[in-house]
């Protein structure tokens, strides 16, 4: 089944658009819907910038930095008849920081009615994943939606604040859903900076997780030893090279999407029980990638 494009444009629709509302129609019924939301400095409106020519196509420009293709990831462009929906989320993401935080959040609130839509209508909770300020975007989506309109969520190197993050949850879709939170010490000065910039200092962001644990939160660090070891003996070979500093290691670096297809498309098959009995569970300090002797680190930047 082909990628479905989905823009926010200046308004999402009241229902479903007809392509997708279409694709629903031939779907089987233990088929997964996954909902792909990019994060800063993307538009659909923008050719050189534009996600459906870069991560969320399933053929991307191979010209542009980091051009990894999240559909083909998650296991879809394959013509299998059970490999479920994909569904490429668009947004305008340009601008200084502070603007497009706030357009995330607007376009979120949006958003919510169309997952509510679409997971009604497919009979099944909506899984997602999304970086950077995608992750704004889909907790303001959960924290506005229907309960039980999202299953599973995956939030890369979100984009967010703790308190903001703890609010969705404790909405009643929220209460509903699963949430994985992969962060990264590669990621510190992204947060720090965000911090800084639209915290002033007061707030913290989702590198380390919620204020307050949650049941139905679980942080994964992706750049810790232990960690990876147990991804290992589950099954999901994960690349060890750590590098000092990368917002995007957690889709770049190889082996963790083969995780996320299997969190997201069977998350019985990864129970968060489970995942917490398996996983060593703890968060190394803040700078300490960043602050790492020479040996223990792979470059500068990804």
């Amino acid at each position: 089944m082909p990628v479905i494009k989905v823009n926010a444009d200046c308004a999402l629709p009241a229902g479903l658009p007809p392509a997708l509302a279409g694709a629903l129609g031939g779907l089987p019924g233990h088929a997964p819907v996954i909902l792909m939301i990019h994060g800063y400095r993307y538009s659909p409106a923008a050719a050189h910038c534009d996600p459906h020519r870069h991560i969320l196509s399933l053929d991307p420009d191979r010209s542009a930095r980091r051009a990894l293709s999240w559909p083909r990831a998650l296991g879809f462009g394959a013509g299998a008849e059970d490999e479920g929906l994909a569904i490429a989320f668009g947004w305008e993401a340009r601008g200084m920081l502070g603007q497009a935080y706030a357009r995330a959040g607007e376009v979120g609130r949006s958003l919510a009615g169309l997952v509510s839509h679409l997971a009604d209508r497919a009979g099944r909770p909506v899984a997602v994943i999304a970086h950077s300020l995608g992750a704004r975007v889909a907790l303001q989506a959960l924290h506005h939606g229907e309960p039980g309109c999202i299953g599973r969520m995956v939030l890369l190197a979100g984009a967010e604040f703790r308190d903001t993050a703890a609010a969705a949850l404790g909405s009643p879709a929220g209460r509903g859903a699963e949430v994985l939170n992969i962060t990264s010490r590669e990621n510190d000065l992204f947060d720090f900076g965000m911090e800084l910039w639209l915290g002033r200092g007061r707030r913290q962001a989702l590198g380390f997780g919620l204020d307050r644990p949650a049941g139905n939160w679980l942080d994964l660090q992706i750049d810790d030893g232990e960690t990876l070891a147990a991804l290992d003996r589950l099954g999901f070979a994960t690349e060890r090279r750590p590098l000092r500093l990368s917002h995007w290691t957690p889709y770049l670096r190889r082996g963790l999407f083969d995780f996320y297809r299997t969190a997201l498309a069977q998350p019985w098959a990864l129970s968060l029980p489970m995942l917490r009995a398996r996983l060593p569970g703890g968060i190394q300090p803040r700078w300490s990638r960043l602050l790492a002797p020479p040996a223990q680190w792979g470059g500068a930047r990804a």
